[in-house]
């Protein structure tokens, strides 16, 4: 599971060669080695975001941030209601036909719910509203494995 989510933006001149890309990679590959080893770069007190690393390197600008974790995870009702469905066991068929839509649209919402929780599989997905007690355990599948 992860702490918080980061985000890189990259403003890069459109026209690069491939021992320019070698290089900034390299860079950003030593920046990051730093940051994991314990040094931070400075961040401003009390910003919504961290910076981690604000370089430049061969001209173009580099900004790793650290976005602060958001506390609780806003799921639509809809989301909602296939999460509980999913906890108990349903299948995306079952899901849409209880409610009434395709199962291309259930896994439409459950593609957004992995996004939003930063996870890639349905039991990823409840143990981790599990744990933020989202779901209460009276939503876990009841029986063995389908």
């Amino acid at each position: 599971m992860r702490s918080g989510s980061a985000l890189i933006a990259i403003d890069a001149p459109v026209e690069s060669s491939h021992a320019c890309e070698d290089t900034v990679i390299h860079t950003l590959v030593q920046l990051i080695e730093k940051l994991s080893s314990g040094a931070r770069a400075d961040s401003g007190s009390n910003s919504s975001e961290e910076v981690l690393i604000d370089t430049e390197v061969n001209g173009s600008r580099y900004l790793l941030l650290r976005m602060p974790n958001r506390g609780r995870i806003q799921l639509s009702p809809r989301e909602q209601e296939i999460v509980r469905m999913v906890a108990k066991g349903h299948p995306n068929k079952v899901i849409a036909d209880v409610l009434n839509i395709s199962s291309w649209t259930v896994c439409t919402h459950l593609r957004r719910i992995f996004a939003k929780l930063g996870v890639g599989s349905r039991a990823a997905m409840v143990a981790q509203l599990l744990e933020l007690g989202v779901l209460s355990s009276e939503h876990r599948a009841s029986g063995g494995v389908r």
